[in-house]
């Protein structure tokens, strides 16, 4: 140990600018701790400030560390910064911690030791997201090669009558669309349980976890032969360097303690791996003590032993001396803090991630009186804070809660009125919250427009955001407050503009490789994606397109007519080849920016891309060799797009209207946000089923597979593929209301929640209209409840 010493008066301080949930994380003696919070109850400003206490109380240094996890590089960003601010207060060395994503922590345990971890060499690549998909496709084919009898199984599927456009049709969705699906879902979800092929294979689950496995095995083949690892395989390669008890008491003596961040969105091996390093390790010394349950009732737990290493000087005790001493009680299992919100989980339908796993944890805690409850939030206005509790108790007590409960039974609490946060449940403005039920989608827009440019006319630093769900959506609520913006000198921030200016090279490299091969199904398909994403073709069925690139391309006398929307996509494929035979391939990418409709920013990153082009292929600048430099692009990853500023403060600048994605907004809050387009059919929503998927049954496998693998990860009965659809239309749905929940709790003063009751049926295509369409259950719910709310339209 060092051997500076705490100034014990400044640690009562930064204790005391805490409320007493957070207060519980300060006083944490060691042991197992779970901390579940609500939105805006402060639980990373908690964690960092216990993060310093600990530091300071247990004297730690750089040979023993807390290390605190966290999910994102961004969130492990933010941490590492508020925990440098409180230790500079302290006067304490920045070197006691260290602040790691959990994939960036386990990189760094299993490369340590490669010839445990079974990753090869040290210098074993770690391959992108990107790349990862390339190579699933690569098994895709292989396994179709090494298993011609279950491929022509799944072609004949249901009601098959052998007619050779249908078996092409069939063959282009399985290899583009459903396998490559699968493959990447089974391959996620196994890995992130450590299930191996062999027991997906052997499971009884039936045919659709037999193929998986089929996939998974190839998948794995192919990524060994290639000396690289993905994501899942660093958590796996770490464990297996922990299994070495050497190597295990190594890193568990150079761990103090572990810390973890957003712990709903975790998987049962990232849990398992942080609960080896925060193992206690007997030689230390540490003795723990239990937590008692506080005296308000309200769910926070506070803690009062001692805990007495030889030397450390500032023990809990002193630090805490209105508490009396409990017992000393040890063999508690690890050092390990946990801290999440459940009901925050909006990442369990694309990632390994469960909220039933952190919930499981919370009530194992419960049980050993280790559980701590952040109820109390100073976020948001008291009839938002209403308002939020009143859905997630409505979902959970309707048809969409009797199975599994979407939330956890948490509701948030105002602060206490000698809260220390400044301006803590602030004034609302007008009603707090405001419920409308507009006619379509441009009466949507305008009375957005209307209500924000009332509200900054009496007060211009209001922030404000509009919260959409799907990105479509947004752009439409962008184009249709342009001309309002400049009129009122309102400015609009299109946080998805990043996004769709990222994907610049993606979409140039899938137009060049249908360029100059237009014959191969996969790229035409690939090309047609981009285009009806861009909204330049109408939705169809790509796959029957896709599936004879000939006679859609140049189609004879002989060949049925095709409808309006397909000559419009064939017209679109052929200005493409044309302009490939009648530009300079220097010419091509401004060409297609221009076909794809691309906005100001879009054009100046493509712009940008060409430069880099002709920069990287002076005297090579031949079509192969240009779709070879943008592979190298898309897969390194390492292009920026011509972007102003891209920080979270900018999100929320003072001034703007930002509109930005439900998923993107969790962290973030602002004063006022808007929710348009509750509709029923997207909260909660049901699984899509597509008609291209229906001759293999009434579900979609990669769902199923999921629901198939997550019944084996709980040692449950495995359902059958009917019924597993069903739990994945339920989880879903769950999901679903869990983002609307995470929506409504990001404003601060007013929430304005809409529904119209005509709207596009899919919004790539805006002309899809559909009358009376049903709001949302919860917010009809909600109207009903606080009638108030309603406004006129």
């Amino acid at each position: 140990m060092t051997s500076y010493a705490p100034d014990l008066n400044n640690l009562h301080n930064l204790r005391a600018m805490l409320r007493s949930g957070q207060q519980a994380m300060a006083d944490w003696q060691g042991g197992e701790l779970a901390v579940s919070a609500v939105p805006g109850a402060g639980k990373s400003t908690g964690m960092a400030i216990a993060a310093a206490i600990a530091i300071a109380k247990y004297k730690l240094n750089r040979n023993q560390q807390l290390v605190i996890v966290t999910f994102t590089r961004s969130a492990a960003s933010n941490i590492r910064k508020k925990v440098r601010d409180e230790l500079s207060k302290l006067q304490l060395p920045q070197s006691a911690f260290t602040v790691n994503t959990l994939h960036g922590l386990a990189f760094s345990i299993a490369t340590s030791q490669p010839a445990l971890s079974g990753l090869g060499s040290s210098d074993v690549q770690l391959i992108s997201d990107a790349q990862k998909q390339r190579l699933i496709r690569w098994a895709t084919i292989q396994w179709l090669k090494e298993n011609p009898q279950q491929y022509e199984e799944l072609v004949a599927g249901i009601g098959f009558d052998g007619e050779d456009t249908e078996r092409m049709r069939r063959q282009t969705v399985l290899r583009t669309d459903v396998l490559p699906n699968l493959a990447k879902e089974a391959i996620s979800t196994a890995k992130s349980s450590r299930l191996t092929p062999d027991d997906l294979r052997y499971s009884d689950a039936g045919e659709i976890l037999t193929v998986a496995a089929g996939l998974y095995e190839v998948y794995d083949r192919l990524l060994r032969q290639q000396g690289a690892i993905d994501y899942d395989d660093m958590i796996l390669g770490a464990l297996r360097v922990l299994d070495r008890p050497s190597v295990r008491q190594f890193w568990q003596e150079r761990i103090f303690a572990v810390f973890e961040d957003e712990a709903q969105d975790s998987s049962p091996l990232q849990t398992k791996l942080l609960e080896i390093l925060a193992e206690d390790v007997k030689e230390t010394g540490l003795d723990l003590a239990p937590l008692t349950p506080s005296p308000s009732g309200r769910g926070e737990q506070n803690q009062s032993a001692d805990i007495a290493p030889a030397t450390v000087s500032a023990t809990p005790g002193e630090l805490n001396e209105d508490r009396g001493a409990l017992p000393i009680v040890s063999n508690l299992v690890s050092n390990l803090i946990r801290v999440g919100d459940p009901n925050q989980a909006i990442n369990s339908t694309f990632t390994t991630a469960d909220p039933r796993f952190f919930n499981e944890f919370c009530d194992r805690c419960a049980l050993k009186n280790r559980l701590v409850e952040l109820d109390r939030a100073g976020r948001s206005t008291k009839p938002v804070i209403e308002a939020a509790n009143f859905v997630l108790a409505w979902v959970n007590q309707s048809q969409y809660g009797k199975v599994e409960k979407p939330f956890r039974a948490q509701h948030i609490h105002p602060v206490d009125p000698d809260d220390p946060q400044p301006d803590a449940n602030p004034d609302p403005l007008g009603k707090g919250v405001e419920i409308q039920f507009p006619q379509d989608i441009e009466q949507t827009a305008r009375l957005i427009g209307v209500r924000a440019k009332q509200l900054f006319a009496a007060d211009r630093n209001l922030s404000m955001a509009v919260l959409v769900r799907q990105h479509n959506q947004g752009k439409f609520i962008c184009a249709s407050l342009q001309a309002w913006s400049k009129a009122n000198d309102i400015p609009i921030y299109d946080v998805e503009q990043s996004d769709r200016r990222s994907r610049v090279p993606v979409d140039m490299l899938s137009i060049l490789q249908f360029m100059d091969r237009p014959h191969s199904p996969d790229l035409l398909k690939a090309a047609l994606g981009v285009l009806a994403e861009r909204q330049i073709i109408k939705p169809q069925d790509l796959n029957a397109l896709a599936s004879a690139p000939e006679q859609f391309l140049y189609p004879t006398m002989l060949d049925p007519e095709p409808t309006a929307i397909a000559a419009s996509a064939q017209a679109k494929c052929i200005g493409l080849l044309r302009a490939k035979l009648e530009l300079p391939l220097y010419n091509l990418i401004p060409f297609i920016a221009m076909t794809l409709d691309y906005d100001q920013g879009e054009l100046a990153t493509a712009d940008k891309l060409c430069d880099r082009l002709n920069q990287q292929l002076v005297g090579n600048y031949t079509m192969a060799s240009t779709i070879a430099a943008l592979q190298e692009i898309v897969l390194s990853e390492n292009f920026e797009a011509v972007e102003e500023e891209n920080l979270e403060g900018r999100y929320m600048k003072p001034g703007q209207l930002t509109v930005i994605s439900l998923h993107k907004a969790k962290g973030l809050d602002w004063d006022v946000v808007f929710m348009p387009f509750l509709h029923e059919r997207i909260f909660p929503g049901k699984l899509f089923l597509p008609e291209s998927v229906k001759f293999l049954g009434d579900f979609t496998y990669p769902e199923v597979a999921r629901a198939q693998i997550r019944a084996l990860i709980h040692q449950e009965p495995i359902p059958t593929p009917a019924i597993a659809w069903e739990q994945c239309q339920m989880l879903k749905q769950a999901e679903e209301f869990r983002l609307l929940y995470v929506g409504m709790t990001r404003a601060k003063r007013l929430l304005v929640l809409s529904a119209c009751s005509s709207t596009p049926f899919n919004w790539n295509n805006l002309d899809s209209r559909i009358d009376n369409v049903p709001a949302c259950p919860a917010i009809s719910a909600l109207a009903q409840k606080f009638p108030q709310f309603v406004l006129p339209v």
